[in-house]
């Protein structure tokens, strides 16, 4: 099935988005017909190249061979084609043989490979974020040598963080790197590392944090770059001891990753090693966002198909009427497509906001981070819940392997996890955002305020919403007990995504009806549900 659906309601969002128009002010090379041409390109890759890998990938699977992963066999020739196009390089800067595009660009090329095939996905995202994070934070000689690299494809880069001790909990990194005779070597094990080792690249560059000093938690961390390989092909002391075996993302290696005094480079500043390798973070969470919005349109899409298709019930004594003629289905298309297009608008605008933030651009960044969290968070929850949704509709056909969406809502779960779980964003959005800092929350009040028409129901209901929204933040910020108020982190978490909602409702047209209705009463549920835990009366 095709993506141009897809590919047009994109454009029409990025019409919508005011971001798009001020980045175009700023950029004079920029316009609506690059825009087109550059996602068009990236439609048909979508379609032609790598929606063939999806349910292949899936079950074939990765594997062990002599010390290294073999992937897919289709990979190889969607890697070539993926690089040639430039695609890895998309919002890389030119330096480095970039095409230094937006990042909003580049999110809206991305969901379209993320519907056509997330497993695939999963490893060009990690190389691409490497690119922007070396381009940014390596020495020019370690960016010289390994940007140009990346972007073409002729080598590969991962984000190794977790252990087997240290999952959310960052701080408790074992991983040791020290220096000897001028060079650092690493030693430790890291998990979880999707694309941690496989055939498509010779080289692989591993961002990896260790622990350079007894300083605790995250500040004696120190990130590092660590190749699988040195300038002469010698292995560089990183081995695979295993790959996952997973419920979804079968097309993915998520490996467990040795490192034997493993030479590795300094990027940036001993000790700074988290706040660092946050530009990479910043990339592959909004990637969450895209992931979960290729999934979702997707299965938009396969489910209206089948249920424009399908006959089923009726009149007894006439022909069978298709899926879509029953009230109770279109309710069910209505709210996955209002879900889906949320999403849709809340990924440009934050990718949009983070390239404003770049320029300098007033209070962006600020918006940008408050945003952040909402966007990973709602993006994993949108993909997986509207393709649950979309087997619903198509019934127990649904639940096979005939149809994608059984793979689809497999391969969506983790997104919740991978990251940074759904817990630990609603920490980071509660006490980092509003209770420190509440400069992305009261830039996000004179924004969406801002942006409802001047009449109407519909913008009366959104701004009632507003208003209560920020009467919730004052109670939470106004808490003493911080106990109390993570346990409230949730609840703030999921108003905050209703927030978003009554901010970008008139950006949705039709499809927000769904959305908005439902804002009130969902408001209500998680002001009583932190009443209770504040304890207020």
């Amino acid at each position: 099935m095709s993506a141009q659906d897809q590919l047009d309601r994109t454009l029409a969002m990025l019409a919508a988005t005011p971001g798009w128009h001020r980045l175009r002010e700023l950029r004079p090379d920029l316009d609506d017909e690059i825009a087109a041409a550059v996602l068009d390109g990236a439609r048909r890759l979508a379609d032609e190249v790598l929606a063939p890998l999806d349910d292949a990938a899936d079950r074939e699977g990765c594997r062990i061979e002599a010390g290294r992963v073999k992937v897919p066999a289709a990979y190889h020739a969607a890697w070539r084609a993926f690089a040639e196009g430039g695609w890895i390089g998309l919002d890389t800067d030119p330096r480095f043989d970039g095409a230094g595009l937006p990042l909003i660009l580049q999110a809206a090329a991305t969901q379209l490979f993320d519907r056509a095939c997330p497993a695939f996905n999963m490893g060009t995202g990690a190389t691409r974020s490497a690119a922007v994070l070396l381009a940014e934070r390596a020495s020019p000689e370690i960016a010289q040598d390994w940007v140009p690299a990346l972007v073409a494809g002729e080598r590969a880069a991962t984000i190794c963080i977790s252990e087997a001790g240290a999952g959310s909990d960052v701080g408790r990194i074992r991983t040791r790197a020290r220096l000897e005779d001028g060079r650092w070597r690493i030693s430790g094990q890291k998990i979880w590392i999707s694309f941690g080792d496989h055939d498509l690249t010779t080289r692989i560059g591993h961002c990896l944090l260790a622990r350079t000093s007894d300083a605790p938690g995250t500040r004696g961390l120190s990130l590092f770059l660590v190749p699988n390989a040195v300038g002469d092909g010698r292995r560089n002391g990183v081995s695979v001891q295993r790959i996952e075996e997973k419920m979804g993302l079968h097309g993915s290696p998520t490996c467990v990753l040795d490192f034997d005094e493993a030479e590795g480079d300094l990027i940036g500043e001993e000790g700074r090693g988290l706040s660092q390798l946050f530009t990479m973070i910043e990339l592959m969470r909004l990637q969450v966002g895209c992931q979960g919005l290729g999934i979702a349109s997707r299965a938009c899409d396969v489910a209206a198909r089948y249920a424009d298709e399908r006959l089923q019930g009726g009149d007894p004594s006439a022909p069978p009427v298709p899926l879509a003629a029953h009230p109770d289905v279109r309710r069910q298309l209505s709210a996955m497509r209002g879900r889906t297009e949320l999403l849709r608008a809340a990924v440009l605008e934050l990718a949009a906001r983070l390239d404003l933030a770049r320029a300098g651009e007033g209070d962006a960044a600020a918006l940008a981070s408050w945003m952040l969290p909402l966007v990973k968070t709602f993006g994993a929850e949108t993909g997986f819940d509207v393709a649950n949704a979309g087997i619903q509709v198509l019934g127990g056909a649904g639940y096979t392997k005939e149809w994608p969406l059984e793979r689809a809502l497999r391969d969506a779960r983790v997104m919740a996890i991978y990251e940074g779980t759904t817990g630990m964003q609603g920490i980071d959005f509660l006490e980092r955002r509003l209770v420190r800092d509440r400069d992305g929350f009261d830039a996000f009040l004179v924004t969406a305020r801002a942006a409802q028409p001047q009449v109407g129901a519909r913008a009366r209901a959104a701004g009632d919403v507003l208003d209560r929204l920020e009467r919730l933040a004052d109670r939470l910020s106004a808490c003493p007990d911080a106990q109390s108020r993570l346990a409230a982190a949730d609840a703030w978490l999921r108003a905050g995504w209703l927030g978003i909602a009554a901010w970008l409702w008139p950006r949705i047209g039709d499809d927000a009806a769904p959305v908005l209705l439902a804002l009130p009463s969902r408001l209500a549920v998680l002001e009583a549900e932190i009443a209770e835990v504040l304890r207020e009366p």
